[in-house]
């Protein structure tokens, strides 16, 4: 993987990945997923884009881009992210958050990597210990 690492998250895909009640308020889940994604990327300084389907909502945040698919209906923002990998010149320093098997092998088609809802919920978990 490229030393210089730059982050594409499904945020509807990690969102949906954790069973914490995220459905009955989605503008709030994803305002907390860009939250703990905000506190990761400025402690790693790792550029991150996050892209959500469905209407915009607010949300602070000054380290991450925070995007909307382009239209609605399925696959709207996978069709966006696969289209953003497709034209990346660096595709291969890219790395797409998604646990969905199809968007997955698109991005890969690409040359970005992949990394799974899962382990990146981990790694931003990891980040927030502290030393004792």
């Amino acid at each position: 993987m490229p030393e210089s690492r730059r982050w594409l998250v499904d945020g509807n895909n990690v969102m949906g990945s954790r069973p914490d009640g995220w459905w009955r308020d989605r503008d709030a889940a994803g305002r907390r997923l860009v939250g703990e994604i905000e506190a990761w990327a400025q402690r790693t300084g790792e550029p991150v884009a996050v892209l959500f389907d469905g209407a915009p909502f607010d949300v602070d945040a000054e380290r991450v881009e925070v995007a909307w698919a382009s239209r609605r209906g399925r696959d709207a923002a996978d069709d966006d992210i696969a289209a953003r990998a497709e034209a990346d010149p660096d595709a291969a320093s890219l790395t797409v958050v998604t646990s969905d098997a199809r968007l997955a092998a698109r991005v890969r088609a690409a040359g970005a990597a992949v990394e799974g809802a899962g382990a990146f919920l981990a790694r931003l978990r990891g980040s927030q210990r502290r030393p004792s």
